[in-house]
């Protein structure tokens, strides 16, 4: 499981160039890193000048290091796609038995039944169906497949402004209530809905929503453990963005968010010229207001450059004065820590030992339990699934699940793949 590392902040605080300067760092210590962003305006390829995709691309110059622009808006238009016509048909009002749209398929409801889906029908509009925040908690599903995925060692993810990451962290409760509504209505108009859909496809909504309720819950699992999550918070040294970094971060501690450090950005340099020196005191000043105001982050800035920062070349620097020289990590899970300035505690997602009569396959799945795990082979090909997604594993060899030895150990799964046969 991959080391998630949030960078969140106002808009135009520099995210998305310190958490991309980040990724960079991360790759050239030998890490295999994936940098995602949720931003529509695209201000990641902008930034690295390559045109990045909704599915990992690899970025030209910098080996291990790949890029993902999300699209929630996609992925929200196709999450049940049906669900809204049938509620839509719910409730189109022609006077039928109270069961608008249906027709003669009221008949197919009891009493008790009719008036239970009344009342529901008139709770549960389409409009409910796209909740404020829904398309945040629809990135951090999309987030949550990669993080689960050990080929990563680590995410950088690259957020959306403060206000759209702390709505999605309210969410589970707001889905909760949303959910189990649609799910009430679903049991009392089960044989309406196989009529109007198929019984396989009506099933399949009901079973859609259930799985997307449990991952949004697990999905708040994942960023308040902090062997898995750590958010960074970027700022800049004016009052406006000091006093919205404290807000972010007693609502990030609320929510149990591991916050490790902050990153005051675009200090102006040191020079003797007057005017520049009184905006230098100034925001020296708002730095040390800060360090007051967050006792237990790490608390680090960076100067405004001369240039703007766009490409490697530019994007390196930033790295350097944040992270210091690349110096490239040890083979072994971790953990290990990186960075000078600003640190980061990383586990390699997956290790391997080859001895002459075995491979031995390690992978870091912190807080995981046994059952939530499950192994199987397909033409010589290996998975390990975790919470029903599987992932693929590169083996030396054609496997058959039946003769991998799996066992937990903690927090590591180890494989056991025997090279000879006997």
């Amino acid at each position: 499981m991959a080391r998630l590392l949030l960078f969140g902040g106002k808009g135009g605080v520099g995210k998305t160039t310190t958490s991309t300067a980040t990724a960079i760092h991360l790759a050239d210590c030998g890490l295999k890193v994936l940098l995602v962003s949720s931003d529509p305006a695209h201000s990641t390829s902008d930034s690295l000048n390559v045109e990045i995709g909704t599915e990992p691309t690899p970025i030209p110059g910098v080996e291990g290091l790949y890029g993902l622009e999300m699209d929630p808006e996609a992925k929200l238009s196709s999450l049940l796609p049906k669900l809204g016509n049938m509620v839509d048909g719910m409730n189109s009002g022609n006077g039928l038995g109270g069961l608008g749209g249906l027709g003669g398929l009221g008949m197919m409801l009891d009493p008790s039944a009719k008036d239970e889906l009344n009342d529901i029908k008139s709770d549960v509009k389409t409009s409910e169906m796209i909740l404020p925040g829904l398309d945040e908690a629809l990135a951090f599903d999309e987030l949550l497949k990669h993080v689960e995925d050990p080929n990563w060692d680590v995410i950088v993810f690259d957020t959306a402004p403060t206000g759209h990451t702390l709505r999605f962290l309210s969410l589970p409760e707001i889905i909760e209530a949303w959910s189990g509504r649609l799910l009430r209505l679903m049991r009392v108009s089960g044989g309406i809905r196989s009529m109007l859909f198929g019984r396989k496809e009506s099933e399949e909504m009901k079973v859609e929503l259930e799985r997307f309720r449990n991952r949004v819950l697990h999905v708040r699992r994942v960023l308040s453990d902090d062997q898995l999550t750590s958010f960074t918070l970027v700022t800049i040294p004016e009052k406006m963005g000091v006093n919205e970094t404290q807000r972010a971060y007693q609502s990030l501690i609320e929510y149990q968010l591991p916050v490790s450090s902050c990153i005051v950005n675009r200090v102006t340099p040191e020079f003797d010229h007057p005017f520049l020196q009184k905006r230098r005191t100034a925001e020296l000043s708002r730095i040390s207001e800060l360090g007051q105001m967050l006792p237990d982050v790490k608390v680090s800035s960076i100067e405004l450059l001369d240039e703007e920062v766009v490409g490697l070349e530019k994007l390196r620097l930033v790295a350097n004065k944040l992270y210091g020289d690349a110096i490239c990590v040890a083979d072994s899970l971790g953990p290990h820590e990186v960075g000078e300035t600003v640190k980061h505690n990383i586990h390699r997602g997956m290790t391997r030992e080859i001895s002459e009569d075995e491979e031995q396959i390690f992978l870091h799945f912190p807080g995981i339990k046994r059952e939530e795990l499950s192994l199987r082979s397909d033409e010589g090909v290996l998975f390990v699934g975790l919470n029903g997604r599987e992932r693929e594993i590169s083996t030396s060899i054609p496997v058959k699940a039946s003769q991998v030895g799996a066992k937990l150990e903690g927090d590591i799964l180890r494989l056991s793949i025997p090279l000879k046969k006997g």
